[in-house]
């Protein structure tokens, strides 16, 4: 049970949900009307309040812009059919969001905080968890030191605010990917299995070239011999070989996705056979030559399920199977829908509903 938090709430004067159209909404541009903040002072958090969604005030030298200490998370919340509001494993995210502010020296943002500063701001601002097919609400948990110092050390204080969002697809369509063969994402003992901000600011350049060429993100391999797939730039990767489902085992150079995690549970449910291990580039294109590739695909957060059409691979554009109903994946997103939407018994404990 998440105790009550004493939160100050300021409302905005005029509300800009009737200007929105989520019909015809982009991922990532258009604001709910509060956000939820909270201060780490003196080795302890407080100063908890609920205020209109705005811009911040910060020194230019506020020690987060220069040494990266900032953490972020992501998750949806739902309607289901009698219009409450429902959140998917947030505290499978609480839990990850205090993993990588361990990684960067920040302190652990206790249960009460995380849970009961969103669900508040939530139930404030409920109607803006849209009901047109296809959205949710996102929801940006994130956290950066705020002390004023130019000066390589852990800041003593700390800012934590929760900001949502309405949003459509991620992607639109089935992707292009490319294999990363020389930039590096991660490497053993860094802060690859960390959602920290710098780890996606060093991913943005080699992305880019990708895009230039056509391709809508990149495969990231191991640092060592760009031989073993590891993640892409948004999402975990996901294999279906001959009906065995293989994706990258877990170390400290991959996110601990949930979404990929929630994918497995529910293909290990249906019986479906899982595989965590190394898998290697050549192996996948082994896969595609022999026609035993089914489905390849991407998981989460945002991007949900992503499938993906071509893997480019040493100059080689490798056509994969054109999306099927009967492909896994498209059921596995059917599913995770119905969960999100509580149209399916809660059998793992996934959803939270805000009252």
């Amino acid at each position: 049970m998440v105790e009550a938090l004493n939160i100050t709430i300021k409302k905005v004067s005029k509300s800009n949900l009737p200007n929105i159209d989520f019909s015809n909404i982009i991922f990532g541009k258009v604001y709910s009307d509060h956000m939820f903040v909270a201060d780490y002072v003196d080795g302890e958090w407080g100063n908890f309040c609920i205020v209109p969604y705005g811009k911040l005030t910060i020194s230019p030298g506020t020690c987060a812009l220069h040494y990266g200490q900032s953490v972020f998370e992501g998750l949806k919340a739902y309607k289901n059919e009698d219009s409450e509001v429902l959140v998917f494993r947030p505290y499978d995210n609480h839990r990850r969001m205090n993993l990588s502010a361990k990684r960067i020296c920040m302190p652990e943002i206790p249960e009460e905080v995380f849970i009961g500063g969103l669900t508040e701001l939530l139930k404030l601002d409920r109607e803006w968890v849209p009901d047109v097919p296809g959205t949710s609400l996102y929801i940006r948990p994130f956290m950066f030191a705020t002390d004023e110092y130019i000066g390589l050390k852990p800041s003593i204080n700390y800012r934590f605010i929760i900001f949502t969002c309405p949003v459509g697809p991620y992607y639109s369509r089935p992707l292009k990917v490319k294999v990363e063969e020389h930039f590096v994402r991660a490497y053993p003992g860094g802060t690859g299995s960390a959602k920290v901000a710098g780890n996606y600011a060093g991913s943005l350049y080699p992305a880019k070239l990708a895009q230039e060429e056509g391709y809508d993100q990149l495969i990231w391999t191991d640092g060592f011999e760009h031989k073993y797939i590891e993640e892409s730039g948004t999402m975990n990767l996901i294999f279906n070989i001959d009906d065995v489902l293989i994706t990258p085992a877990l170390d400290d150079t991959i996110l601990h996705g949930i979404t990929r995690d929630s994918v497995l549970t529910i293909a290990r449910d249906r019986g479906m056979k899982v595989e965590e291990r190394r898998i290697s580039i050549d192996e996948i294109v082994e896969a595609i030559r022999k026609n035993t590739l089914k489905e390849a695909f991407g998981a989460g957060t945002a991007a949900t399920i992503a499938h993906i059409k071509i893997i480019n691979f040493e100059g080689i554009d490798y056509e994969l199977p054109p999306v099927s109903i009967d492909f896994f994946s498209r059921k596995v997103f059917d599913i995770l829908e119905k969960y999100r939407k509580g149209l399916l018994e809660d059998k793992f404990s996934w959803i939270v509903k805000i009252t």
